[in-house]
């Protein structure tokens, strides 16, 4: 039994017109989902009940986050707290890292 987790490559393969979300990593801290989203495809505004960060793999996405709105690129990386509204629009084809953080 191993005490770590390797993924040599994250093969995500966005879908048409579509988005697509994976859990890859979990445990009683952490929980980290890879995403796809294809050119217009989006999140609308939502919350978390837990602190989450955004990294951008490859795209470009605009976040909105509370009432502020970025545009993220490759090896962006976005902290929210508990209860931040925030959205994700896909700009172009994207594929990003969530990472949900559990108290």
């Amino acid at each position: 039994m191993t005490d770590h987790t390797f993924i040599p490559e994250l093969n995500v393969d966005v879908p048409n017109d579509g988005t697509l979300s994976k859990v890859v990593f979990k445990n009683d801290r952490v929980r980290i989902v890879v995403f796809g989203f294809d050119t217009d495809q989006e999140l609308t505004d939502h919350t978390a009940s837990m602190p989450a960060i955004i990294q951008v793999i490859s795209g470009k996405a605009r976040l909105t986050l509370g009432a502020d709105v970025v545009e993220a690129a490759p090896g962006s990386w976005t902290y929210m707290p508990a209860g931040l509204t925030h959205a994700v629009y896909a700009i172009e084809p994207t594929v990003m890292l969530l990472t949900l953080l559990r108290d």
